[in-house]
This record gives C-alpha cells, structure tokens and sequence, in this order.
C-alpha cells in the first residue's frame, strides 16, 4: 500500500479494524502462537533494513512499512481502534506528541498513523540506532537520541536538538514514561515534552494508548513478546494543547487525558 493509499484509508477521524478482517492461515496454522506474526514482523525489519543501506528509506517507505506491520497485526487477530486522527490532520504547524509507552507495537505504527499528516521523527533511546538489525532504519529518521545514563545530559540534548527540529517543521514523537510498562503510574511521567514544547512555542498532542496485544519478552525476546487476540488495540489522539503557563497544568492535562481513557478501556 502506498503512502497516498495509507493516508486515504485513515482518512476519516476514526478507525476500526473490519469485522469481517480474516486471519491468516499461516496464523491459524501457528495454532495462536506469536510466531507467525514475528515471522511476518522479521520479514518487513529485514526489508526496510536493504533499503535504509540502499538509502532509499525515505518518509513514503517509513509509511509503508508501518502500515504492512498494522495490517499483519490485523491479519493475526489485532482489533484496532484508532480515535482523534482529525486532530493530527487539522494541525498546520509542528507539535510534540506525547504519549504513554505499552509495548513496541506503538513504535511501529505510529508513523503510518502521524506521518501521512506531519513530518515526524522520535526521542529515541540509544540502544536502538545500534541494534544490528534496526539501526540504519532508525538513523535514516534522524532521531534525537538519548543514552539514558545521565539524565541532565539527555533532558539538555532533547531541549536543544528538539528544539531545531520543531523549528525546522517536523513534529517529534515523546515517551516521557522512558520504558514499556503496561501499567500507567504518573509518577513515571517526566514533564520533558511539555518543557520542549514550552520552549519551542509549540503545541502538544496527548496520546493515550493500549497496546498490550503485543506483550513485553523476556530476555533476549524483550522486543518480540507473545500477542494476545483478546486484547483490542486503542489509540486516542488527543486536541493540540497550547502551553500558556509553566507547563505543569498542561502536563496535567496530558496526563489525566491518557488515565480517563485507559480507565474506560479498561471496563470496556
């Protein structure tokens, strides 16, 4: 599917996943197991890995892969539900978007959710840009990369490259939680998104999502986790936020919009 397609299919504020989307038979012949979904997950990496090393990884390819990665989720049972894409598609000026952080699921499909609307690049932890497998994928999106060793040191590098890059008219994707965790504490949400966008005069989006479909590993499977089909996914995108004060209410905002929504998730 190409980018144009992509940005066509999430062309209406929401979307569901089709309730007559079929599994896969190589799903069903896995017998419910992760390992068709990591089979067919590997195949798209290994993929966009040749083409960031052609360097030939641009935004419509980021585009593409992500959405491959949404529609394989669908075909192995995934029930997505995607709310709030007409405030990605109204905002006409770079913003930060800060969201809390579930599973690696999020990371794959956010660009062919955000970057059909925006330019857009992440906050993203070291060890990723030097994975053997990921890292020329990673690099070809020019993220800022923080080493989550000495926080002055990364929150600095995130104000001042974040900064350029919002200057510069590309949005930038924020997990103040720094870690995957399935179990929202606010506590563990710093304030950096809404302290760079504070600086940069822009605005923020909240994100709420549950993405526990795809599980956390253990181990050396950390990244591939098992899925589990009884988990619907939902992503909320949220009404930009204008940062007026200090930050702390806005963060506020983030926060309590992200808790309200996995609550009601939650019961459902």
């Amino acid at each position: 599917m190409t980018a144009a397609e992509v940005k066509i299919l999430f062309g209406e504020n929401e979307y569901h996943t089709p309730k007559n989307q079929e599994r896969d038979f190589g799903d069903k012949l896995f017998m419910g197991s992760r390992w068709y979904f990591v089979w067919e997950y590997a195949k798209i990496v290994l993929r966009t890995r040749k083409e960031a090393q052609a360097g030939i990884y641009d935004d419509n390819k980021w585009i593409e892969s992500s959405h491959d990665i949404f529609h394989v989720a669908e075909r192995c049972g995934a029930k997505m539900h995607i709310y709030g894409l007409d405030n990605l598609r109204k905002s006409n000026e770079p913003v930060v978007i800060i969201s809390n952080h579930m599973s690696t699921l999020e990371t794959m499909i956010f660009p062919c959710l955000i970057t059909p609307f925006m330019r857009l690049t992440f906050v993203m932890k070291k060890s990723l840009v030097e994975h053997y497998f990921v890292r020329e994928v990673m690099r070809s999106r020019e993220p800022i990369v923080v080493s989550r060793v000495n926080p002055r040191d990364d929150f600095n590098l995130v104000m001042e490259q974040g900064y350029e890059i919002l200057k510069q008219g590309k949005s930038i994707v924020i997990f103040p939680q720094t870690t995957r965790k399935t179990i929202f504490k606010p506590e563990d949400f710093n304030t950096l998104g809404v302290k760079l966008a504070k600086k940069a005069g822009a605005k923020v989006i909240p994100v709420a999502i549950k993405t526990d479909f795809w599980e956390n590993g253990k181990g050396l499977l950390k990244d591939l986790g098992p899925i589990n089909r009884k988990k619907p996914v939902y992503i909320k995108f949220g009404e930009p936020i204008e940062i007026k004060s200090n930050g702390k209410e806005e963060n506020k905002q983030v926060i309590d919009f992200i808790a309200t929504n996995l609550k009601k998730w939650d019961n459902l």
